[in-house]
Formats: C-alpha cells, sequence, structure tokens
C-alpha cells in the first residue's frame, strides 16, 4: 500500500504541470456525461409521443428530434475537446518520463548497469512507459467519466421507478466481484511477461552488438538454442495472460446481459399495471446500459 501511495505521488508530479489542461478536460467530461444522460429522458419523451393508436403528437415528436439533434453535435465536439486534450496531457507526461528516465540512466553507476539486463532496462523505457500511457488515457477517459456517469445513472433511475433500480443496483456488483477475481490472478500472469520479454530482448541486444564475437566463437548455434528456448516461455506467458484477461469481458458483459433482462422483465410488469410509461422504460433499459458500461470498461 505504501509503494502504491509513493507511486501516486510521482504520478501526480508528472501530471501536475498541464494542470489548466486536465481542468479544461475534466469539465468537457462532464458536459459529455450531462448530454449522455439526459439522451435516454429525451428517447423516453419521443417514445410516449408515439405510442398508441391516433396518439402521435408531432410538433412534442418534432421537439425532441430537435433537441437530440443539439445533443448529439454538443456531444461530439465536447468528446473531440476531451480527448484531444487527453492525448496531449498523456503524451507529454510520457515524453516527460522517458527523458527524465534516460538522464537518469545517464547518472546510474555501472554496478547497475551490470546488476540489470539491458533489455530489462530497455524495456522499463520503452514497454513499461507505453503501458503507463495507456494507464493514463484510460483513468482520464474512462476511470473519471465512468465514475460520473455511474452516479448519475442511478440518480436518474431512482427518480423514475426506485423499485427497478434497486434490482440493477443488486446484481450489478456481481460483475466487479468477477472482473476482480480475474484481475488480480492475471496480474502475476502479465509481470512474468513483462519481465521474459525484458530476457528476450537483453539476449537479442547483446547478441547483435557482439555478433561478431558470436561468430567468431561459433556460437550462433547456442545462442539460436537459447533464444528459442526464451521464445517459447515468453508466447506460453502471453497465450496465458492474454487467455485469462480476455475472459473479463464476457464475463461482465454476461453479468450486464442478466441485469438488461432483469430490468426489462421487472419494467414490462410495472409498466403494464400502470406504474410507468412505455416511455420511462424505454429510458430505464438505455440507463441499464449506460450504468454497467463503466462496469464493464
Amino acid at each position: 500500500m505504501g509503494r502504491n501511495k509513493e507511486t501516486m505521488k510521482r504520478v501526480l508530479k508528472f501530471i501536475s504541470p498541464y494542470k489548466a489542461k486536465i481542468i479544461i478536460m475534466l469539465l468537457t467530461a462532464l458536459v459529455t456525461v450531462g448530454f449522455t444522460l439526459y439522451t435516454p429522458i429525451l428517447i423516453g419523451n419521443g417514445v410516449d409521443n408515439i405510442v398508441g393508436p391516433g396518439n402521435v403528437n408531432t410538433a412534442g415528436l418534432l421537439k425532441v428530434l430537435g433537441a437530440l439533434a443539439v445533443i448529439v453535435v454538443g456531444n461530439a465536439v465536447s468528446q473531440w475537446v476531451m480527448n484531444l486534450l487527453t492525448n496531449q496531457v498523456t503524451y507529454s507526461v510520457v515524453q516527460d518520463v522517458r527523458s527524465q528516465a534516460f538522464a537518469h540512466l545517464q547518472e546510474v553507476p555501472v554496478s547497475y548497469i551490470d546488476a540489470n539486463q539491458p533489455g530489462d532496462i530497455l524495456s522499463r523505457i520503452v514497454s513499461d512507459v507505453s503501458q503507463f500511457s495507456d494507464g493514463l488515457l484510460m483513468g482520464f477517459t474512462q476511470l473519471f467519466t465512468g465514475v460520473m456517469t455511474i452516479l448519475g445513472t442511478l440518480v436518474f433511475m431512482v427518480r423514475i421507478h426506485w423499485g427497478i433500480a434497486l434490482v440493477v443496483v443488486c446484481i450489478t456488483p456481481l460483475s466487479l466481484l468477477v472482473a476482480n477475481f480475474i484481475a488480480t490472478r492475471t496480474y502475476s500472469m502479465f509481470k512474468l511477461q513483462s519481465v521474459t520479454r525484458g530476457e528476450q530482448t537483453g539476449l537479442i541486444d547483446e547478441t547483435i552488438g557482439n555478433i561478431k564475437v558470436v561468430q567468431a566463437f561459433g556460437h550462433e548455434k547456442a545462442s539460436m538454442e537459447q533464444f528459442d528456448e526464451i521464445n517459447g516461455r515468453l508466447q506460453k506467458a502471453s497465450l496465458r495472460a492474454i487467455f485469462f484477461s480476455s475472459l473479463v469481458n464476457p464475463s461482465t458483459r454476461f453479468v450486464n446481459s442478466v441485469v438488461y433482462a432483469g430490468v426489462g422483465l421487472s419494467g414490462a410488469l410495472i409498466a403494464i399495471s400502470g406504474g410507468i410509461t412505455v416511455g420511462n422504460l424505454t429510458s430505464f433499459l438505455n440507463y441499464a446500459n449506460q450504468y454497467t458500461k463503466p462496469f464493464n470498461e
């Protein structure tokens, strides 16, 4: 836990020079979430304007369509600005991290170079930093907007019908439990993959840098056998890590489908009894999709 806090402090230190862009990015993210949350309400109103024979409210429907057009354009613009700023901040931070890492590499003692494989050091500066950038992108675009979407959707669902919202809240945590169960077990697999990749990169770098020595001593066959052995371990580690991590998506989507089915069944029964309108049920089904999507991501 202490190491995680220390790592987070260092990440925040790298991000701090870009506070202004981050604030604007978070504001555009809130606007995007707001547009997203209001869309199902308009869709529900549109459905209510056309339900029943002879009950089509053309004026009301056109008003809803006009509002939807404005929201679609506004949402597209806000998402474009958010993604633009997110990428600028992320890759600026990655540039800073790589520059500092390379500068630090010039100052480390020779004993550190001797104690670590060149491939492992290279992997940290190239591959690990790339994974770090993916994590930043995910944190900015998915974590923040996901939390806001979950909270906002929950409020709208409770306002429509608290009973159906309770069904959603009770079933959804299953996707978190499933995802957490798989993720905690794949962490060690990805770690082994990273270590093995660094070992392979180190062998390649060492062989290419000393190719004349390898050829002079007839070490080609031994180098090839060593590479094949490492390559085989990397293949097994990569396939295992990717296979088990790929179980997260279908597993959580299955739970999300159960949530959607629960909303559809309970909502239909309540709508038949007159508890909610067909438009409200349509809005609720849309909110069920919005609510479960961040959990899946």
